[in-house]
This record gives structure tokens, sequence and C-alpha cells, in this order.
């Protein structure tokens, strides 16, 4: 082969690389232009280290889930928690739940399940050690009964189809859809999944006793909720950067997609209101993301969306929040109840209270 042959090789190769680089780059939201606004003022509740889920009791009482995963990157045994928060209260008091079980508790995505007897249930994707999110000891779901500064720990539930659950919905005291946010639990399989947004994550359906696939084929699946009659599921997939739309047959628990709203953002978890409205935090550059993840001097923008979802599911989108970073990097979750919304992220060490 000729030297000059070579040289060729190499620059379409080259090409190639800086093609698919510039494309991801694309693709992640880097090269878009954001504008920050929001309507109303916000300020931060210090003390909750990594609230990555928010999500609000009937009463208006928010159940935080907490996990230092800094501390966790430099070495810290430091376990996770749940806090109660009451926005409305005069004194904003934030109450420490944190169970102790024999595992480690690492808590990700959280869902709240209340009985029409008035008994609250919470579940929690537990990761139990190792690293921010995949554990080399495995996960579990962990399901509480809720009182009043109080989680009784009921159950730990696993098993092998739950590689790397990320978030939760319930649909009773003991049965639950979770999300798989990657195909694979190897740390290499997961990155190459992201980078070359491969569609193979699941959405997993627990019966009681046992685990089984409720629909795959999903773009990093991430946060997940259910309307308030049960008939449609809702998934955002964060690298497909879409919300999915699932008709939920009651009687067999089945999934059947019926519609994907189209977002341009890195969508992650999914609060519902009581209107029924869905609230939704997400991240508007994805790469930037992924480098505040592992530098905290990195600030990556966080965004805020309402869908408003009539009785034939028309839609309506609307940005509420959009700050580059600096009030808050990398939000989660937005939860929303009686002229207050909460923003979470993964990493800082406080959320926002916002009234709206």
């Amino acid at each position: 082969m000729s030297k000059n042959h070579v040289t060729k090789v190499a620059a379409f190769i080259f090409i190639l690389v800086v093609g698919f680089i510039l494309r991801t780059m694309y693709e992640a939201g880097e090269f878009k232009t954001l504008e920050p606004h929001y309507s109303g003022d916000c300020f931060s509740v210090a003390g909750v280290a990594g609230a990555e889920d928010i999500t609000f009791l009937k009463n208006g009482t928010a159940l935080i889930s907490s996990d230092n995963r800094r501390s966790r990157m430099n070495g810290s045994l430091e376990q996770g928690t749940i806090y109660q928060y009451r926005p409305k209260a005069k004194d904003h008091k934030l109450v420490n739940l944190r169970p102790q079980l024999d595992t480690g508790f690492h808590p990700h995505g959280i869902s709240v399940y209340e009985d029409p007897d008035g008994k609250i249930f919470l579940a929690v994707v537990n990761h139990h050690s190792g690293g921010l999110f995949n554990s080399s000891e495995g996960h579990s779901i962990e399901l509480f009964r809720y009182e009043v500064d109080s989680l009784f720990h009921i159950r730990s539930i696993s098993g092998p189809l739950m590689i790397s659950p990320n978030d939760i919905v319930l649909i009773n005291r003991y049965q639950f859809y979770v999300t798989n946010d990657h195909g694979s639990s190897s740390g290499r399989m997961q990155t190459l999944e992201e980078y070359l947004q491969l569609r193979r994550c699941k959405i997993l359906f627990y019966d009681g006793k046992r685990f089984n696939v409720a629909a795959s084929g999903l773009g990093f699946a991430n946060g997940i909720n259910i309307n308030r009659d049960g008939s449609l599921l809702y998934v955002a997939e964060t690298i497909g950067k879409q919300l999915s739309i699932f008709s939920r047959d009651k009687n067999t628990n089945d999934l059947e997609l019926i519609e994907s709203i189209y977002f341009n953002s890195g969508v992650d978890n999914i609060e519902i209101d009581s209107d029924g409205n869905l609230w939704i935090g997400s991240h508007p550059k994805m790469y930037t993301f992924s480098r505040h993840m592992n530098d905290s001097t990195v600030l990556s923008p966080s965004q805020v969306y309402k869908v408003s979802l009539d009785q034939s599911n028309s839609y309506a989108i609307e940005e509420i929040y959009l700050n580059l970073g600096g009030e808050l990097s990398g939000s989660t979750v937005a939860a929303f109840y009686d002229s207050t919304i909460l923003i979470g992220s993964v990493f800082e060490s406080y959320f926002l209270d916002c009234n709206y």
C-alpha cells in the first residue's frame, strides 16, 4: 500500500471521527442558544444533597430522594436518605426520614401511592453501593409505609431483569412499573449505548411476585409516571429526547405505544399535578451535563417543561423555567403543588422552592 493511499485512508477516518463527534454534540444540544427566563421567584433550600427526584402527596407534603453523589465519588460511605418537606409551612421544615437497611441506601427515583383508606406507600429505587447509579452489589426496590415524620420499611424487591433501574411508578401497594435506563449492566457498554444513541432500554412491570418486560426499544428510559385513572403511562426518554405515551390495559397491565412527543432536550423525571398536567425536569445540553457530573465547576443548564393534555390526548408544551446553571445546575425534576414548584438536581447541595 502506497504512502499516499495510507494518507487518504487516515484523512477519511479522521473526517468520519470529526463528523461523528460534531453530530453527537449537535444531538446533545451543545450548539443551541439558550435564553434564560422564569416569571416567578425562587429561593434555595440548603442541606439536601442530590435531590434527584421529588414528589408531592395530596396534602402538599413533598418527599425528596437525596444522595450526596459527589462525596461518594470521593470515597465517602455516607448513605442517602428521604426528606420530608412542607413548602407552605412557615419554617419550611425539613425532616430526615433516613431508613436503616442492611444494604446500602442510595435512592434514585421515587413514587407514592395513596390508598382510598388514607394509607400512604412509598417506593424507592435503591442502588446498594458502587458507582453513582450502577452498583456492583445490585439494586432493589424498597417499599415503605409513610406516616408524618416516619418511614416504615415493608420489603425489598429485586430481580435479574432489573439491571439499571432509574425511576418507578406505583399502581397500587405492591405493583409497579420501573425503567431500566440502559440495556446493559456493564459500564463500558452503557457508555457505548449513550454515545451511539442505542435504543436498548426497557420498562419492567412487577406484578407482586415477579418482573416481566412491559416495553422495550427506548432511548435511555428515565422518568415514568401514570395518569389519574391509570389508563396512560408516560416515559421520558432522555437520549431519545422525547416523551413516550403508552396506553395501559388495566386488566393485564400490558402497554401499547400510542404517541411520542419530541422535545429536543434531555427530558428526565415526570411529575403530575392535580389537574393532570405533566411537569418535567430536563437537560437542554446533555454533553454539558455529563461534564458537570465529573466537574462541579462546569455549570449545566436547567430546564422545566409543563405539558398540558386534554381528553383527546392533544397537548400543549410550555417551557416554564430555563437557567444557564448559575441558579441550579442539572435539573432532573420539577414538582408542582398549589402555586409552588420544587426543582431538584442530581448533584447540587440544595433544591429550589419557586412560586408560580
